[in-house]
């Protein structure tokens, strides 16, 4: 069987979640009190692609972050500038050398009643011929590949990789469309929710998701207000009320306030998800 790597890419910007992606970089942004990056994690660790030889992080943008949060739990690659999802692979061949790539994007949000992290993309590798390039896909819109629009995770045989150069590119132009033309793409059908989290809209819903439309207090957060639907961080502190809202770790709600369909960051940053 061919030998598969694990690669989370996690440099890139985040520009659409901006300005909560000011302060740090969208893969640590916490999505039911849980960094993106530890979800993506885990689920590749489910698997069994554990530890600098087998599972890789990329980063650029806010990349001490990045690096401090992964710590020894993958081989970090920093790139000085983001090159995309095949620049950061092709960063990466030499560490490749020879094997299949699972990539997925940290800010990828899946979630599937029926199946445990790892379990739910699982089928991605089910006798794999070593040859196509298969992609995890939701039903659209937007079509982008048949039916279906890219779900976050895909598996690239070495060959493809092998192309791949430490320039600006994407796997959509570099890897999906070549495959395509070739016929070697596959698309395997996603059965749970996949959420993009790059807008404040989709990055709340995919918090209200991960709670289950509940609330859900962290450790050290005090919560003296009303909350109904709510995701209250680590050590934050809410006298007032919150409304399918977000509260970051450290954040305050005063009494008097409440913050409905929206993120709250420290005292003050509030950002709408709309």
């Amino acid at each position: 069987m061919t030998e598969v790597c694990a690669v989370i890419l996690a440099a890139g910007e985040g520009r659409r979640l901006r300005p909560l992606t000011e302060l740090v970089p969208k893969a640590l942004c916490p999505v039911g009190n849980v960094p993106l990056l530890d979800r993506a994690i885990e689920r590749v660790n489910a698997l069994g692609l554990t530890g600098p030889r087998r599972l890789a992080v990329n980063a650029s943008y806010l990349g001490e972050q990045v690096v401090a949060h992964a710590g020894d739990r993958a081989h970090l690659s920093v790139e000085p500038e983001p090159i995309g999802t095949a620049g950061g692979l092709g960063n990466l061949r030499d560490w490749v050398a020879g094997r299949a790539v699972l990539a997925g994007n940290a800010d990828a949000y899946l979630a599937d009643p029926d199946r445990a992290p790892g379990a739910d993309i699982a089928a991605l590798l089910d006798d794999w011929d070593g040859h196509t390039v298969r992609l995890l896909g939701v039903p659209g819109p937007p079509k982008e590949f048949g039916t279906h629009r890219f779900a976050g995770f895909t598996l690239i045989p070495w060959e493809y990789v092998a192309r791949l150069t430490a320039e600006p590119a994407d796997l959509v132009r570099t890897t999906w469309r070549p495959a395509e033309r070739e016929g070697r793409l596959e698309v395997v059908e996603y059965r749970g929710t996949y959420l993009d989290t790059g807008t404040p809209a989709h990055y709340l819903r995919a918090n209200l998701h991960a709670v289950h439309d509940r609330n859900a207090v962290a450790e050290a957060a005090i919560v003296n207000g009303r909350i109904n639907q709510a995701v209250i961080g680590r050590g934050a502190v809410v006298d007032g009320n919150v409304t399918r809202g977000v509260v970051w770790p450290g954040g305050v709600v005063a009494a008097g306030e409440t913050l409905t369909d929206a993120i709250r960051v420290g005292r003050d940053l509030t950002v709408p998800a709309h």
